[in-house]
């Protein structure tokens, strides 16, 4: 008798409630990829129903392909994306290291300056940014944003990080240190394969920013070749009052594939992650 109760409390206290929130969050997607499935004629034909293609068609994906430079603007994100994520984790490893595990005075005050730092917005760093872009020649290049967004990916990243540095226990690493290890060795061989989790979520957070930021990249490298899907997206799509909305869906549905594909395999670690940082922090 105890089982069959449990089992329709189950459904309706946990699948249910989760099966909603499932819908409701891939239908967005869903409903891209019907847009950018169906034709022109049919897009604003009220009377066919907007949530299934009656008549299936590729040509929106053809034209993003061969009208448009979608597979430079891929690359370009690709590589923007990459080498600021690299530097960004690289620095917030540092940072979270010698702010959760070093201690010496004013660490605490320098933690919650970091993260304030990380709530400053884009509006009013790119006006100076542009001056030190410009400075360095470095406009419409690879390292005109690889250099700017670690601005932002750090300060998040840092402190994210040195929560869950924070968590890990401090004998593992006096032990290693009593071996012989030095402390950079300790943190190498010890803490980071201990903090996977958080790195996982800090590179994923570092990742899914760099890949969607527009303002960054329409102001450093937002011409010719140079462009990213976002950026792109917006400027070749969207002429005047002209919208291309099958291009546009599927150029938004092919731009969101990376990072979905990257959450899938490390979502666990991705929770645990912000979670034990966010507590500890």
């Amino acid at each position: 008798m105890v089982g069959s109760h449990t089992w329709p409390r189950r459904i309706l206290g946990q699948y249910l409630p989760l099966l909603l929130y499932v819908v409701f969050l891939l239908f967005p997607f869903y409903y891209m990829l019907v847009v950018s499935l169906r034709p022109d004629s049919d897009l604003f034909n009220i009377k066919l129903n907007p949530l299934l293609p009656t008549h299936v068609t590729l040509d929106h994906y053809t034209y993003l392909f061969q009208n448009t430079d979608f597979v430079r603007w891929a690359l370009n994100t690709t590589v923007v994306t990459i080498g600021a994520t690299i530097l960004s984790i690289a620095c917030s490893i540092l940072i979270g290291y010698a702010l959760g595990r070093v201690r010496f005075p004013g660490a605490n005050f320098l933690g919650l300056a970091i993260f304030l730092a990380y709530l400053v917005p884009p509006t009013l760093l790119f006006l100076p940014l542009a001056q030190i872009i410009n400075s360095f020649h470095l406009y419409n290049t690879y390292w005109s944003l690889i250099l700017t967004y670690p601005t932002f990916l750090i300060p998040f990243a840092g402190w994210l990080l040195m929560g869950y540095f924070a968590t890990i226990p401090r004998e593992l690493e006096e032990c290693a240190m009593i071996d012989g290890a030095s402390r950079v060795r300790a943190m190498i061989s010890v803490i980071l394969p201990l903090a996977l989790p958080g790195l996982l979520s800090a590179t994923i957070f570092a990742f899914t920013l760099s890949w969607n930021e527009f303002l960054y990249a329409l102001i450093f490298m937002g011409t010719g070749a140079m462009k990213t899907i976002p950026v792109g997206t917006v400027s070749d799509l969207i002429k005047s009052d002209a919208y291309f909305w099958g291009s546009l869906m599927a150029a938004g549905l092919l731009g969101s594939v990376p990072v979905a594909v990257i959450y899938s395999f490390f979502v666990e670690n991705y929770v645990s992650g912000l979670t034990a940082g966010a507590v500890k922090g």
